[in-house]
């Protein structure tokens, strides 16, 4: 899901700005403050465009710069989405997965480098290279040879218990929502992907290539890391991120799933044609489903800006290093997208990458979901979005519109500078 975001051109950047510009109302922007400025663009994107609803947040090491909500997370009532309205942020959660490794690294519970199987309750092994040893750093670089096959899509999400579905869409083309009575353990579904017989295994659940060799962006390889997380630390992941994650940073109003959070500040998601799409929740929740506001998203980047700067505080300053450093070579790769700004599948560090034009960070993409987080690594100033409508292929205004937000954070950021020199 992630690569929906990721394979759009800079050409696309140029126009969306332009088309967004000759939509902004003009009068007394003179005099506007640049924090007024870039409201008063937002809400117009909104007003005249195809977003539902969306929160922004724009931070640099020393905290936040900017923080909103625009249109609404309730279409019907026309509830408004502000900065503390809260929904799932899709692949972004992995990055909470690359902090809580390192975590339990730097608590002796692991080893980057050790074998997976030294962790598990079942044995892992890649059938085209049956020798070969997977290890942690193998998941963590997406280079294990794990592969999102059908069963991934057509199995991993259900509908979360307890919810009026008679107005809402519970198909949905790329991921399929499934009953609730469908759900199972994560442990247990992991195992029946990936050891052969299992109820969920296929040939194509894993590539052909050795571990270490290639790139293959992996949800269920990702979710395999934070059970090894479990294992290793004798705690479920949600406990261990909310610990030594969320409370730490005061993001109170995160959370794993319905029960973690304020379902009141929930907004509601909109397919592509803004039909209403059902609460939903996934078996593999580690990879995309953490679910939270633009004001605890800020408080996040914030600190894995410091973290790059060498002043965070969830980690030590080597592990943040080891964090971001980029782990894999070109030959790692089957061509990469050097345009592309905010592409950080270009060179991956530890479920967090870097962009062939200096940012580092994430995106995400489920159903009615689209997420962007992302810092310049030279400014050390960061941004993201989070909206409640989903983009689809087959409509670019609203690719356009989510362009021309982040081109407007630009804009702000070098409005900050301008004001502060004079």
């Amino acid at each position: 899901m992630k690569r929906l975001l990721n394979y759009l051109i800079i050409g696309v950047l140029i126009i969306s700005c332009n088309q967004q510009k000759s939509k902004t109302p003009k009068n007394n922007e003179k005099t506007l403050t640049a924090k007024d400025f870039l409201t008063a663009r937002l809400d117009s994107i909104q007003k005249n465009g195809k977003l539902i609803g969306f929160g922004v947040a724009m931070v640099n090491e020393n905290g936040v710069l900017y923080e909103n909500g625009f249109g609404f997370s309730n279409n019907k009532t026309k509830e408004k989405y502000t900065k503390n309205t809260v929904q799932h942020i899709a692949s972004v959660s992995k990055t909470l997965i690359g902090i809580s490794l390192m975590k339990a690294k730097e608590l002796g519970k692991l080893e980057l480098d050790n074998p997976i199987n030294d962790y598990l309750p079942f044995k892992v092994i890649n059938p085209n290279y049956p020798n070969e040893t997977i290890s942690i750093r193998h998941l963590a670089t997406h280079t294990s040879g794990i592969n999102d096959s059908d069963q991934y899509m057509n199995k991993a999400w259900y509908l979360t218990p307890n919810q009026d579905l008679s107005n809402v869409r519970t198909d949905y083309p790329a991921q399929q929502l499934n009953p609730n009575d469908s759900k199972v353990p994560m442990e247990d579904y992991l195992k029946e992907y990936l050891v052969k017989n299992g109820t969920y295994y296929d040939v194509n659940n894993y590539i052909d290539f050795s571990p270490g060799e290639r790139y293959n962006y992996s949800n269920i390889g990702a979710t395999l890391c934070a059970l090894i997380i479990e294992k290793a630390t004798g705690m479920p992941f949600d406990v261990f991120t909310q610990e030594h994650i969320l409370q730490p940073l005061g993001m109170t109003s995160s959370g794993w799933s319905l029960e973690d959070i304020d379902i009141s500040k929930h907004s509601r998601l909109y397919r592509n044609d803004y039909s209403l799409l059902p609460f939903y929740s996934a078996i593999t929740y580690p990879d995309g489903m953490l679910i939270s506001s633009s004001s605890d998203m800020a408080k996040y980047l914030t600190e894995l800006v410091k973290g790059y700067a060498g002043k965070g505080t969830l980690l030590t300053k080597e592990s943040y290093q080891e964090l971001f450093r980029e782990q894999l070579d070109e030959e790692n790769f089957d061509g990469r997208d050097d345009t592309n700004p905010y592409n950080g599948d270009y060179s991956p560090g530890l479920f967090i990458g870097h962009s062939a034009k200096g940012y580092v960070g994430h995106s995400g993409g489920d159903a009615g979901v689209g997420t962007w987080m992302y810092f310049d690594k030279n400014t050390k100033m960061g941004r993201y979005i989070v909206i409640n409508t989903d983009m689809g292929n087959d409509n670019r205004a609203k690719e356009l519109e989510y362009y021309a937000i982040w081109d407007l954070m630009d804009e702000y950021f070098e409005k900050l500078k301008a004001e502060k020199e004079n």
